[in-house]
């Protein structure tokens, strides 16, 4: 009798909470499959287990099924409001894909607006001879090379970043990246979900009362604080601009 390790059974536990949450939504396989840009079948071979469950689908899977992706990882929702604190080395590991390990660091916090991430990408010989395998997600990225040397594919554009670069762009384009230079790389990957995503928030401070009214009606000036609207919101560009190619520097 073959013996489940247990990252295979982890990956059961997500995929069956994706199938169930589809369920839910009354949607079927093919429904969801064009909701996340990929064929029925590459999507059931995910459901499956048989596809490495890398953070691109799982975020995508969240945002098509309108949960955290913490549900989807823990089977439960994020409970802190006010702050999150996470140690070195205490992220919450994601998943392992295409030699990447993802870790969140603030997966209890919940109605986030975005995904911080710190990831381990492990340098290969083999991969610096194939195309650089890409995705697509929604919303925008920031990433910030820590450690090592870290090689992207983003549309037709190649860049190498080195330790303290970093790279602003939409994750609507493909892209991809691998740890290159001969060695291991360590970066964090801030993943901004799309205004159209975030949840309504009140302004702060409140509108103030306009001045020169009575209960009853009247006239009187405006103050600017009523016309203001709500932060904290991430908001992303209207529309996509080409993103000029730099080359490194030497």
């Amino acid at each position: 009798m073959q013996k489940t390790t247990g990252l295979e059974y982890r990956i059961h536990e997500v995929t069956a909470r994706i199938t169930e949450l589809r369920a839910i939504e009354g949607l079927s396989a093919a429904a969801l499959a064009a909701k996340l840009g990929m064929t029925e079948e590459e999507y059931l071979s995910y459901e499956a287990g048989e596809q490495e469950l890398n953070f691109a689908f799982l975020y995508n899977c969240a945002m098509a099924l309108g949960v955290d992706v913490t549900d989807l990882i823990e089977g439960v929702s994020p409970q802190l409001s006010s702050y999150i604190l996470t140690r070195s080395g205490q992220g919450r590991r994601v998943e392992q894909a295409h030699g990447m390990t993802y870790y969140n660091l603030a997966y209890k916090f919940r109605r986030r607006i975005a995904e911080p991430l710190f990831v381990h990408s492990v340098f290969s010989a083999e991969a610096q001879l194939r195309p650089i395998e890409v995705t697509t997600h929604e919303g925008q990225e920031f990433d910030i090379v820590i450690n090592g040397y870290l090689k992207v594919q983003l549309g037709s554009h190649t860049e190498i970043l080195g330790p303290g670069d970093t790279l602003y762009y939409d994750s609507g384009t493909p892209h991809g990246m691998i740890a290159t230079n001969g060695a291991d790389c360590d970066f964090y990957a801030i993943v901004l979900t799309p205004e159209e995503e975030l949840p309504e928030r009140p302004s702060w401070p409140p509108p103030s009362p306009t001045f020169g009214s009575t209960p009853g009606g009247g006239s009187g000036r405006t103050s600017s604080a009523s016309a203001r609207t709500p932060t904290g919101r991430c908001r992303a560009f209207p529309s996509r601009t080409p993103i000029p190619s730099t080359s490194p520097s030497t």
